[in-house]
């Protein structure tokens, strides 16, 4: 096999390699880090010798992406404030037609699944990643791994039970939250606190990610009074030039808040099952923003 075709075969794969990359480490940059280091590895391989090339590149990828996501759990230590992963464009509508496959793809890329996962192993997160999202069988991961099966099926039960003690998150159809994501930026931008009120669950929480780096809470709002009273309070002053956009992130219909046409912020909502706010996610982190310009 030629350059070219190395090449080829590669970018084939490569959505399903950042999907592996990015879930398993939240953050965009280094996910693309694990797939060039992914590639690099892949050019300069004996390829005749392959003969799943995706196998062999998702391995690869894998390998990496639990290398490194030990070096920054060491880096998370430090953050200033509480750590949201990194959001990203997603468009799995027009990519992914099978609506159960989409369901999957959209909940592994969620932001309050991507949170949860933090707290995983190194390999539990692998293997989560891997049999949730997608779908590989227990065998394969273990190969994938080099461990045992029974190994690999313990980790996949600690990883499901842990994940599965996170608040409960129910499938809204993307209409409807993009219904509610206009009723909350309407609510919020006008300082209407009982309209935020009625929208936001009693115990819903805001978590704000800033790193430290722009303005945000330190620590988690919790209660559906706080989190109105302090999002009335934060929008009577918005950001220089201020625009709002909806697109989807990491799944679902979120805000794109937009100053002098750069991102500001991220604000994606988590949703009950009778249609109110769970949870408020607010990145500001500007290192964290790029992924969603316009």
């Amino acid at each position: 096999m030629g350059t070219d075709g190395a090449t080829d075969v590669f970018e084939e794969h490569r959505p399903v390699l950042t999907g592996v990359a990015y879930r398993m480490l939240g953050r965009v940059a280094d996910a693309e880090d694990v797939v060039q280091e992914a590639w690099l590895r892949w050019s300069g391989t004996d390829r005749a010798v392959v003969r799943e090339p995706r196998a062999y590149l998702v391995r690869v990828t894998t390998r990496l992406a639990v290398d490194r996501l030990r070096q920054v759990k060491a880096r998370s230590e430090t953050y200033v404030g509480p750590w949201l992963p990194e959001p990203v464009v997603t468009d799995y509508a027009g990519t992914v037609p099978d609506a159960a496959e989409r369901a999957v793809l959209t909940d592994s890329v969620s932001l309050a699944v991507l949170v949860v996962l933090e707290s995983l192993s190194p390999l539990e997160r692998a293997v989560f990643v891997l049999r949730e999202a997608f779908g590989y069988p227990f065998a394969e991961i273990a190969r994938i791994l080099e461990r045992g099966e029974p190994a690999v099926r313990r980790m996949a039960v600690r990883a499901r039970r842990h994940v599965s003690e996170r608040p409960p998150r129910y499938p809204v159809d993307p209409a409807r939250q993009r219904d509610l994501t206009e009723r909350f930026i309407a609510a919020a931008g006008g300082g209407d606190l009982e309209a935020l009120l009625a929208l936001l669950a009693p115990d819903a929480r805001l978590v704000g990610d800033s790193g430290g780096k722009a303005k945000a809470p330190l620590r988690v709002i919790e209660s559906a009074d706080k989190i109105g009273r302090f999002l009335v309070a934060v929008t009577r002053q918005p950001p220089p030039e201020a625009e709002v956009r909806i697109r989807e992130i990491n799944g679902v219909p979120a805000l794109v808040v937009l100053s002098a046409g750069r991102p500001d912020s991220v604000i994606s909502l988590d949703v009950t099952e009778d249609g109110r706010i769970s949870c408020v996610y607010i990145v500001r982190n500007p290192d964290k923003l790029s992924a969603v310009a316009p």
